[in-house]
């Protein structure tokens, strides 16, 4: 009985081992299950939970060796199944820190997960003659510098942005393959 006992617990072990490895993870994580638990998770993990905004759970706290993060956590649209997180890093003011923080993570990408699947680093209708010039331009939403690594649980996409006009960061966002996939084909049930 005991070996019975034991071959089904390994069982068990096993598929529910197999079943977390199918997801991406965020700091060792699956990506995947309700809001709460997956919050519940980045608690014990060091981060603090901060509220919702609209329909991202926010969360502050270390990442990478960046201080004061911000991270979101987005489910699945009419269903509590967690399938993006997105990292905000602390804001820059001038785009030779911006450009060095976002080389600093793609190069720690790269070393996880080989090299990007897609880059860009492109200005689109201007051509900014300096460092301010850049900072204006990037709140214009004119341009698009990031890369994008893909696995088979996801993707994982690095790049220089902004929150609002003068809120120029660093984000970079985990997307689980299954779940994300799920949130494809609800977009594609609205058409």
């Amino acid at each position: 009985m005991k070996k019975i006992l034991l071959t089904a617990a390994l069982v068990i072990l096993t598929l529910s081992a197999s079943a977390q490895s199918k997801h991406l993870t965020f700091k060792g994580v699956p990506i995947d299950g309700p809001r709460k638990t997956f919050i519940d998770n980045m608690k014990q993990k060091g981060f603090e939970y901060a509220g919702n905004q609209e329909d991202i759970s926010i969360l502050t706290g270390d990442f990478a060796g960046y201080k004061n993060c911000i991270i979101g956590v987005t489910t699945l649209k009419n269903k509590d199944l967690v399938s993006t997180i997105a990292v905000i890093f602390p804001s820059k003011d001038t785009w030779s820190a911006l450009e060095s923080d976002y080389d600093n993570l793609k190069e720690m990408l790269t070393i996880k997960y080989g090299k990007p699947a897609n880059e860009v680093s492109e200005w689109v209708n201007c051509n900014p003659r300096d460092d301010k010039d850049k900072m204006y331009q990037l709140g214009m939403d004119r341009c698009k510098y990031g890369a994008s690594f893909e696995t088979d649980l996801g993707s994982i996409e690095v790049m220089i942005s902004h929150t609002d006009f003068s809120n120029c960061c660093v984000i970079l966002r985990y997307v689980d393959k299954i779940n994300g996939d799920a949130v494809m084909a609800a977009a594609i049930d609205d058409l």
